[in-house]
């Protein structure tokens, strides 16, 4: 199953607090669970201004659902070739 990096542009996205985070992510997982049961939120790293997330899904229009349906943007959606790591 293909694995998609999401950039989604937030203004002051290091600045939500706690709560803010739970319910951007509990409405994402409610949207979740409505979908192609395939289809995981892998982690999600928030920066000053974005959001970016790991899901693996069939392709980028469930992504683009999932957003959609779930209130939030997915500026930039981009399939992950390959992974590296130290080990």
């Amino acid at each position: 199953m293909p694995k998609f990096l999401i950039e989604r542009d937030i203004p002051d996205a290091g600045q939500l607090t706690p709560e803010q985070l739970l319910a951007i992510s509990s409405s994402s997982c409610r949207t979740l669970r409505g979908m192609d049961p395939e289809v995981q939120w892998i982690t999600s790293f928030v920066t000053a201004d974005k959001i970016y997330c790991i899901y693996i899904a069939p392709d980028e229009e469930v992504i683009r659902r999932n957003a959609f349906e779930g209130g939030f943007p997915a500026n930039t959606i981009t399939l992950i070739q390959n992974t590296i790591a130290p080990a």
